[in-house]
């Protein structure tokens, strides 16, 4: 069989000019100057700037923050934004960046302190240029998600040991601020720690949940739900969070103890109440209950409520030795007075939300800490923290009302980073011009023109 369709030969030749590859990330750099997150870097970190230096250390942060979000994964990736200076400026060059990040790990506690004075700085204006569609903004309670996760180590890097699920790397704790059904999420937090660390030290829970509460606006931070899974269960984490003053909400989970599996047999067939679905619709084979009165719950911070939750295994799913009379069963405990059981156990599962940040968080440059000092993956997690934080605020300014608020960084990247266009001066103005026929033309000038018309900060 013979092909009809023509192939004509393309030649190629390197003797363009005016081109630039990425013209999207112009949203990114119009999300750093009016959230004012590269002036925050510029004047925290100007104590890592050497005498007669040419480029700014807040500078480099945010290009290498920049490399991570277009889909960057190491420091020499920065090239890609060092060969468009007509867009990006002017861009250190791979030694000068090395021995940045080299300074910095030589004084971590003040370096990331600075980074992250710079992000919460940054944060507090961006969410209010948001206005209402900010969190917490209408009354409600900001879930931050805690949740812990692997990441693989393919050498020998400094603190990386073996893993519970038998790999070899680390296992940091991230703190995600969600945004809700309509949007995406931030990181507040993502605290480095050895392979071997433990997925329920409630240290580890608490110096995440401080650092965390650290990034939120002042007015907001009585305005939060911490949610984790049953690592977060413990003695001293919950009453760390019910100290006097604290003024926290919880939903955590909790693991089924004899005790509880005691209660959910002695509870009656009408103590049990239909569950939702992620649609908050009455979901068949699932019901909720709460066995607060059935169990002795001394030792436990005041006011604490354990609710359950029954469901029908799906067919072929293998059941645990905790399931009792086929059902499945999971428990969680919260803070929450007002409510029906039902709303409030939708609330504590939406917190799988969680598990879509990390993912993300992955995709721009958790997935791999490419350096050899821990000190230094530490300085690599805050730029991955602002890679992800500068994606999340571009899409609640510039992105309100569109299917592309929810898009998550690699179709951010192929539909609106990934754009080609050519820069025309004239009239003593620079103009991009894109291509007429790009799909998502439309959606990136119409963001890039709400960024343009937000003040800058002075």
């Amino acid at each position: 069989m013979k092909t009809i369709a023509s192939q004509r030969k393309i030649e190629a030749s390197a003797d363009g000019s005016g081109l630039v590859s990425h013209a999207g990330a112009l949203l990114l750099l119009h999300t750093l100057r009016v959230t004012g997150l590269d002036r925050a870097l510029s004047t925290q970190l100007q104590r890592w700037r050497p005498a007669r230096a040419v480029h700014d250390p807040g500078k480099a942060i945010s290009d290498l923050a920049l490399t991570l979000a277009l889909d960057g994964d190491c420091l020499a990736d920065i090239a890609l934004l060092r060969s468009q200076p007509d867009l990006f400026g002017p861009v250190a060059s791979d030694p000068t960046v090395s021995r940045l990040i080299d300074r910095l790990a030589a004084e971590p506690t003040r370096a990331l302190q600075a980074i992250r004075t710079a992000r919460a700085e940054a944060r507090q204006r961006a969410w209010h240029l948001t206005g209402q569609r900010a969190p917490g903004a209408d009354g409600e309670l900001i879930p931050l998600d805690i949740d812990a996760t692997i990441v693989i180590a393919h050498s020998d890097k400094q603190q990386a040991a073996p893993t519970w699920k038998k790999t070899f790397g680390f296992h940091p704790m991230t703190v995600f601020a969600d945004h809700g059904q309509d949007g995406s999420g931030e990181p507040l937090a993502l605290l480095l720690r050895p392979g071997n660390a433990g997925s329920n030290t409630a240290a580890d829970h608490i110096d995440a949940t401080r650092l965390a509460l650290a990034q939120l606006p002042r007015q907001r931070r009585r305005q939060v739900l911490i949610r984790t899974d049953s690592g977060g269960g413990t003695h001293e984490f919950l009453a760390w969070l019910t100290r006097p003053g604290r003024w926290l909400s919880y939903s955590i989970g909790f693991t089924l103890t004899d005790d509880i599996q005691a209660a959910i047999l002695r509870l009656p067939n009408s103590g049990w109440t239909p569950a939702y679905d992620a649609g908050g619709q009455i979901r068949p084979g699932a019901w909720v209950a709460e066995l607060t009165g059935l169990l002795d719950l001394t030792g436990w911070p005041k006011g604490m409520r354990v609710i359950a939750r029954k469901e029908r295994p799906h067919p072929g799913a293998q059941l645990r030795f905790t399931d009792l009379d086929g059902h499945r069963f999971t428990a969680f405990v919260t803070n929450t007075r007002r409510g029906q059981l039902a709303d409030l156990e939708l609330r504590h599962r939406r917190r799988a939300r969680c598990e879509d940040r990390i993912r993300c968080a992955k995709d721009t440059g958790l997935a791999n800490l490419p350096l050899h000092q821990f000190t230094q993956n530490q300085i690599w997690c805050e730029l991955v923290a602002l890679a992800c934080e500068l994606l999340a605020w571009m899409q609640m300014l510039a992105l309100h009302g569109t299917d592309a608020r929810r898009y998550e960084p690699k179709r951010l990247r192929l539909r609106l980073f990934a754009v080609a266009g050519r820069l025309v001066r004239g009239g003593r103005r620079l103009r991009l011009r894109l291509a007429a026929r790009w799909p998502w033309a439309g959606t990136l000038l119409t963001a890039l023109a709400r960024l343009q018309a937000l003040p800058t900060p002075t």
